[in-house]
């Protein structure tokens, strides 16, 4: 039966984001077109075909034989609240309540309890309330005595859906869940340290969703760290990429482990807010050559001794030009896991690699920024900057 019903259905309803109605008219529109743009890449790269994508009042309706897999798609693209595989018909009534009838065959089972919804838009000689009367008494009439059915408004079963727009109409028996947020793209870019550990991949993941693209930044600190730590971190990229498809499939990959060295000669008890302020600069150099907007990274409040808030200010201190976003920094730790599980970085972010060996035994939890800064004083920082934007590399993924 699910096999049949795949092969009968013949559009998406793709409904937009219930934030993009807070917008006015024209950045709606603008946002509508980067989302129609998103949707058009990922059915290419799924080679997912179709004929059309309509735009409507709060919805797009695709077209396409394939309705099934491509509304399974297309709820990993920012943007999408929810998507419906569908059948189109015309808003005629009695075509309406055909498609119906041959959808509630498919769908309902011996036993199973049922309701019908409506939304409708346009000038028609019915009300929704008449769609959901006529639908259901159909069903009833000529299935109702022979599968045992039942109607239950409240907690059904089987949701018959229905839906006019105007001329058209679409019927409907699976609501999908959408992503939400805002398309991708909408927002300007954003710089992102990106060590493939749980957090940092969390956080960027969270910024996509309001918008921003994000060029993930990678640090390796080779010797300090082996190549099971890079291989991690390339690994998790594919599956945060998989979630912007047609934008940028590529790591940064910036070398940082004789910047580490000399921080280590010089100064063991800050050695991780130097290494960290290192990383701040360079990724403000990158921000600025990029055009992004800011920089975004996975700390949160206590979650390691660089982070509590005294040494969080210790290190904000490093970047002169460009904001620090920290999506997570309210985040406990299960709240962080929850969310790597659902967007399915957790699994590849929590292998074991290899663990930094620069870390001080007794790390500072209060730094005192006059004290950083005089640390610092004898390292040659510009030279050290220079070094690691020498040094990057790109990495297509």
């Amino acid at each position: 039966m699910e096999t049949e019903l795949k092969d009968v259905l013949d559009s998406v309803i793709i409904r937009f984001s219930g934030e993009l109605w807070l917008k006015k008219s024209w950045t709606r529109r603008q946002y509508e077109k980067q989302l129609a743009r998103n949707l058009k890449k990922t059915l290419k790269h799924y080679e997912i075909p179709y004929s059309q994508l309509v735009r409507r009042h709060g919805r797009f309706y695709l077209k396409t034989g394939s309705a099934v897999e491509a509304a399974q798609r297309l709820a990993r693209v920012f943007g999408v609240s929810s998507l419906s595989p569908a059948l189109e018909t015309s808003s005629n009534i009695d075509d309406l309540l055909h498609k119906g009838m041959f959808l509630a065959g498919l769908v309902l089972e011996k036993g199973n309890s049922f309701a019908v919804r409506c939304k409708r838009v346009g000038d028609h000689s019915y009300s929704s309330a008449d769609v959901r009367r006529l639908v259901g008494q159909r069903v009833l009439d000529e299935l109702g005595e022979k599968l045992g059915l039942r109607v239950d408004l409240s907690s059904p079963d089987v949701t018959l859906g229905v839906e006019v727009r105007d001329d058209e109409a679409f019927v409907y028996s699976e609501v999908i869940e959408g992503v939400g947020g805002m398309p991708l793209g909408t927002q300007p870019k954003l710089v992102g340290l990106f060590s493939g550990g749980i957090d940092s991949a969390v956080a960027c993941w969270l910024v996509m969703k309001r918008g921003s693209p994000v060029i993930p930044v990678y640090f390796d600190n080779s010797p300090f760290t082996d190549e099971t730590t890079t291989e991690r971190a390339l690994r998790v990229a594919e599956v945060l990429h998989s979630w912007a498809i047609g934008f940028p499939r590529r790591v940064y990959v910036v070398q940082h482990g004789e910047n580490l060295k000399q921080i280590m000669e010089t100064n063991r008890k800050y050695s991780c807010l130097l290494c960290k302020r290192m990383m701040y600069r360079v990724a403000e150099r990158l921000a600025e050559r990029f055009r992004a907007e800011g920089i975004v990274t996975g700390e949160a409040i206590g979650e390691q001794a660089s982070q509590t808030l005294t040494n969080l200010k210790v290190l904000n201190d490093a970047v002169k030009e460009y904001p620090v976003h920290r999506p997570l920094l309210g985040f406990d730790k299960t709240e962080t896991e929850a969310l790597a599980r659902k967007i399915g970085t957790y699994k590849v972010s929590s292998k074991k690699a290899g663990a930094c060996t620069a870390v001080p035994y007794s790390p500072s939890t209060k730094a005192k920024l006059e004290e950083v800064l005089k640390a610092e004083e004898k390292l040659k920082v510009e030279d050290m900057i220079e070094r690691s934007l020498k040094s990057l590399k790109v990495v297509e993924i």
